[in-house]
């Protein structure tokens, strides 16, 4: 059976489930349409379940969910939740507190915050929380689940989502405003950040290695998360003193970087990277090469696209645009993607490669340029033969053979759709005849 789309999350103390041996159970529920899967531990708190299910529904603070079974009947969001199969998903619901919605009492949220407040100062004056404030903290939470319980809100016009009668996707979007790049991109960061704290199981981590891995499934924030779980479990982190915070905002600020254009976008971007980290593992890369080239690989594949403007060299060269002046028409694309990267990297909330040696970075800068400039398909077939001249007498101790072998594996990268399953890759085709269609109606 195929993976749900959506992360596959994990809640519970924070711990890493791989070879813990910690008792989980898999629950599964549809969300907004889509399918979703959570695995929660044997000790997850009731907040750490809410929160969960709040990131995957999308949820504010204020928004109220509830979850229904089979039969229709609420169930409580709980650490007790039956593990259940996907032919026995649960329904959650969200309850907004936006402009079209009714909010939860304001009334509510100042007691909450009233509550935390006086026991945050009794703490620090007696050293524990008098049970006095443990009652009225329970009760609280007992009326919130009340609320969260009650069968048919629906007068109230409470309902965000109805899952039965939903609207279909042309009039949704005739619906809702259109938001603007800025917009769009303050709400994947908020959902990034919102799930970058949240485990991703095995699961997802193994499938991620594959060159099945359906693209197709994930929104923007999502991809954000995965890039975020291939940097971390290549242990990059760890080995070049990456803080983790810094790797967000590159991997954000790399999105934010790719143009809302047919082919050449963010989710192209991910595509490459993915099957790069994916080869990584099927290769066995890791114990062929040094960790320093594994990071130039997986981050030249991030970045080799970079501020796309979906118009290809031919195009620049010939209409002499400002890029192809500028690099004298020599891989006007190409340098400029690498001129980007550096450009964000440039940024001390972003460099991630601010805690390496001026040699280390010398030498991931290097390895950068040239694993991006050799994208540039008017090099592919010099490229190409030198690799044959060397493939029968290969040495991974040789420095010239890992410098091919690791342009060839951005190469291969950037051009694997081919490679993918039809369902997968067949979208990608229509996505790159609309851009070359795009391109032809400029006349070049």
């Amino acid at each position: 059976m195929s993976v749900p789309r959506g992360l596959i999350l994990m809640c519970g103390a924070g711990q890493d489930p791989r070879g813990s041996g910690m008792t989980t159970k898999i629950i599964y529920f549809m969300v907004n349409g889509k399918l979703e899967q959570a695995e929660l531990g044997a000790d997850c708190s009731a907040a750490e379940v809410k929160d969960l299910f709040r990131v995957a529904a999308e949820a504010g603070p204020h928004h109220i969910l509830k979850m229904y079974n089979t039969n229709g009947s609420v169930v409580n969001i709980s650490p007790q939740l039956e593990a259940n199969s996907v032919d026995s998903y649960y329904r959650l619901e969200v309850v907004a507190s936006d402009l079209q919605s009714v909010a939860m009492p304001p009334e509510l949220d100042s007691m909450e915050y009233r509550l935390r407040h006086l026991e945050n100062k009794v703490t620090e004056d007696v050293g524990k929380t008098p049970d006095i404030i443990c009652e009225l903290k329970s009760q609280v939470e007992s009326f919130k689940r009340k609320l969260e319980s009650v069968e048919h809100l629906s007068w109230m016009g409470l309902f965000r989502y109805d899952c039965d009668h939903q609207l279909s996707k042309s009039s949704q979007k005739a619906k809702m405003p259109q938001l603007s790049v800025q917009e769009e991109r303050q709400r994947v960061h908020m959902k990034f950040t919102n799930m970058s704290s949240l485990q991703v199981t095995e699961e997802v981590r193994e499938h991620l290695k594959t060159p099945i891995f359906d693209n197709w499934q994930w929104e923007e924030a999502e991809m954000l998360v995965l890039l975020q779980v291939m940097y971390t479990d290549l242990d990059f982190l760890t080995a070049f003193n990456i803080e983790l915070e810094v790797l967000q905002n590159f991997l954000f600020e790399v999105y934010c970087h790719y143009n809302n254009i047919p082919f050449h976008n963010f989710q192209h971007c991910f595509c490459v990277t993915q099957m790069m980290y994916g080869l990584i593992w099927l290769t066995d890369l890791r114990n062929k090469l040094g960790r320093i080239e594994l990071l130039i690989m997986l981050t030249s594949a991030l970045c080799h696209d970079l501020d796309h403007p979906g118009y290809n060299n031919v195009y620049q060269i010939n209409a002499q645009t400002d890029l192809a002046l500028r690099y004298n028409d020599i891989s006007p694309l190409e340098n400029h993607h690498c001129a980007v990267a550096f450009g964000i990297l440039a940024k001390p909330e972003c460099n991630i490669l601010k805690n390496l040696t001026t040699e280390q970075y010398k030498h991931i800068r290097g390895g950068m340029i040239k694993c991006i400039l050799a994208t540039d398909m008017a090099r592919h077939n010099e490229i190409l033969n030198k690799f044959k001249v060397m493939q029968p007498v290969f040495d991974f101790t040789n420095k010239d053979h890992k410098e091919v072998l690791m342009k060839i594996m951005v190469k291969v990268s950037d051009i694997s759709n081919e490679a993918r399953p039809m369902a997968v890759a067949e979208p990608w085709l229509d996505c790159l005849l609309q851009e070359f269609f795009n391109q032809s109606s400029l006349g070049s």
